[in-house]
């Protein structure tokens, strides 16, 4: 079997992912660069239809005309915003798309996430980015021109996807996942610390309040 140890770590982590309610059934997907010929990828309606309990096979390993090479199901739509990062920053190695519990407040307000936490320092404030439906060629164009906007900086980078999700971009699989689970330890800060602040509890100190301004 083509590439059996990063499809079954891959397995593994979407598995995590859901169980930490770090996405939902209602969508998500990660891809992972193999190489300049293969990117392996969770298939369509991995939460849907599996609650993200795959089999290393259930990973595809998809070629750079979209088609499966091997594996059992099919890719989903949401490949063109993983296309877009690739092919635009080549050290992009993992695209990890999410619905994660706590960050979706935000992304469904349209609000930026403060960065709040010492674990979220190098990020700065995690954008959210227009709307477009989902996996539609506009968001993968939106995400695209946020890509090239970021240049250098889009590794590691995080964004928010307007009534959607994230999508976080690194250089493996691991770092990536990591990225997420501290930006959702984040957004669970974030959210009760601006409540805090919004009832006189206690309010945020501007130079603890990295890179967030809270009078926009």
């Amino acid at each position: 079997m083509l590439y059996e140890k990063e499809r079954a770590d891959l397995a593994k982590i979407v598995k995590v992912m859901f169980d930490r309610f770090e996405t939902n059934a209602a969508g998500g997907n990660v891809s992972v660069r193999m190489n300049e010929k293969h990117i392996i990828m969770t298939p369509t309606l991995m939460s849907q239809a599996r609650l993200c309990d795959l089999s290393p096979y259930e990973i595809l390993v998809v070629d750079n005309n979209n088609e499966v090479v091997e594996g059992d199901g099919r890719v989903t739509r949401e490949i063109n915003l993983h296309r877009a990062c690739y092919t635009e920053n080549p050290k992009v190695g993992c695209v990890l798309h999410a619905h994660p519990k706590e960050s979706m407040l935000f992304a469904t307000l349209g609000m930026e996430l403060p960065n709040l936490t010492e674990a979220t320092q190098k990020l700065g404030v995690i954008p959210t980015l227009d709307f477009a439906p989902a996996t539609s060629p506009e968001l993968a164009e939106i995400v695209r021109a946020h890509v090239i906007e970021l240049g250098d900086k889009a590794v590691p980078s995080a964004s928010l996807l307007n009534k959607h999700g994230i999508v976080v971009l690194d250089t493996s699989l691991h770092k990536a996942y990591d990225l997420l689970e501290r930006i959702e330890y984040n957004a669970y800060i974030a959210e009760k610390a601006l409540v805090f602040d919004a009832l006189n509890i206690q309010k945020i100190e501007h130079d603890k309040a990295l890179h967030y301004n809270l009078e926009e």
